[in-house]
């Protein structure tokens, strides 16, 4: 039973591994993947400066609580 496991979960990461490799490939050949891997960028920036800025206001908001306790 655990080998059939161990092979179907590598079947699975090698399926995974082909569309990662295989997908943007054809993709690019295509051209439509360009535009939906820019919007994915755009995205992961903006929710990275969202972190940052929530971050920011949660230390300011920690540090004047402990001025005034």
């Amino acid at each position: 039973m655990t080998k059939d496991v161990v092979r179907i979960v590598g079947i699975v990461f090698l399926a995974v591994f082909a569309l990662v490799v295989a997908l943007p490939l054809v993709g690019a050949a295509v051209g439509l993947v360009t535009g939906v891997l820019g919007m994915l960028v755009g995205l992961a920036i903006m929710l990275i400066k969202l972190a940052v800025v929530l971050a920011v206001g949660y230390l300011l908001l920690v540090g004047v609580r402990a001025l005034v306790r």
